[in-house]
């Protein structure tokens, strides 16, 4: 069974795009068959594993293997989704490319959001498109977890990019405005979750294949914005102390919830900055954990990549085991 993970936070710039790729790359390294779907309408996660070449060949009128090719003939109301075929991004990791044309698709989402509940089966098909793309995909490859990119947004398609996910993780800065946005998160999930499973789900036909609508969050992920002598500097402690106990109440929905920093299971990993190393990655078309001499990672820059591949490996660990996906089997 394919588990379907989301990260996602409502709050932009704190770096949940740069997380999905470097997590869906380490995954796949330590031995599970990974899928990355982009689902934000910027496709700034198709970007980073490809160069301009390729994107010019996905995004062709005619290209059929993006997220906007397998939902078109619901745009146009000329049939159903139409699942592609992943493009590989490297040994055991797979991509759905994204689009900037997904847009198009919100005012359909929208519209048949409140009419699922109605059991109108045209909707229903809309608004389990993106599950069903997700499912069709992780079968054709026998991928063991999908990792969802979404856009910062509380917006029709990210509704049913979560509704597609069976676990979440909260990219978030160690800043007022991340717990704003949890406080807007937790209560959005809860109220999104309890309309599709008591209204939307009971009107599923038997013919449609429909998630669950868990979304289960299972923890946080805490970028650091700058690291002094490293360690936190007090800007950053001060927030990284609030979050704790903001995600449990406001996410998780506990009234008054008795967790720190240093005991909290959900904060899966607190991670140095790494800007350093972001446009030598870049310029390399490679991980930052992947970067080499030749790349231009020498003396302290080889140390600190070093030090990212051993946070990384350690994250996607604390996650698969978080969302309860077992261990891969050695080929």
């Amino acid at each position: 069974m394919t588990t379907a993970i989301a990260l996602f936070n409502n709050k932009g710039g704190v770096g949940k795009t740069t997380l999905t790729y470097h997590l869906s790359n380490m995954v796949a390294r330590l031995g599970w068959r990974v899928l990355a779907v982009d689902l934000d309408p910027q496709a700034n996660l198709t970007s980073a594993f490809f160069d301009e070449d390729e994107l010019e060949l996905f995004w062709e009128p005619e290209s059929q293997n993006t997220i906007l090719s397998a939902v078109a003939p619901l745009i146009r109301q000329l049939g159903d989704v139409e699942i592609p075929q992943p493009r590989e991004a490297a040994e055991r990791l797979w991509v759905v490319p994204g689009d900037l044309g997904l847009s198009s698709f919100e005012d359909r989402l929208s519209d048949a959001w409140p009419r699922s509940f109605l059991g109108d089966e045209g909707s229903i098909r809309v608004t389990t498109a993106f599950h069903r793309i997700i499912r069709g995909c992780a079968t054709q490859l026998n991928a063991d977890v999908v990792f969802l990119d979404v856009g910062p947004n509380l917006g029709a398609i990210n509704r049913a990019a979560l509704l597609a996910s069976d676990d979440l993780v909260v990219p978030l800065a160690a800043d007022l405005f991340s717990l704003q946005g949890l406080r807007n998160l937790g209560p959005t999930l809860r109220e999104w979750r309890r309309a599709w499973q008591n209204l939307g789900l009971p009107n599923v036909p038997a013919t449609i294949e429909a998630p669950g609508g868990g979304m289960q969050p299972i923890g946080y992920v805490v970028l650091q914005h700058a690291v002094r002598l490293d360690r936190p500097v007090k800007a950053y402690d001060r927030w990284l102390r609030r979050i704790p106990a903001e995600f449990h109440r406001s996410v998780l929905g506990e009234r008054e919830p008795m967790v720190t920093s240093a005991t909290d299971r959900f904060q899966l990993a607190s991670l140095r900055n790494y800007r350093s190393l972001i446009p030598l990655a870049q310029d390399a078309r490679k991980p930052m954990f992947d970067l080499r001499a030749g790349d231009g990672a020498l003396g302290s820059t080889g140390r600190l990549v070093q030090t990212c591949y051993r946070e990384f490996e350690d994250l996607a660990g604390r996650v698969m085991k978080a969302a309860d996906i077992p261990l891969p089997v050695a080929s």
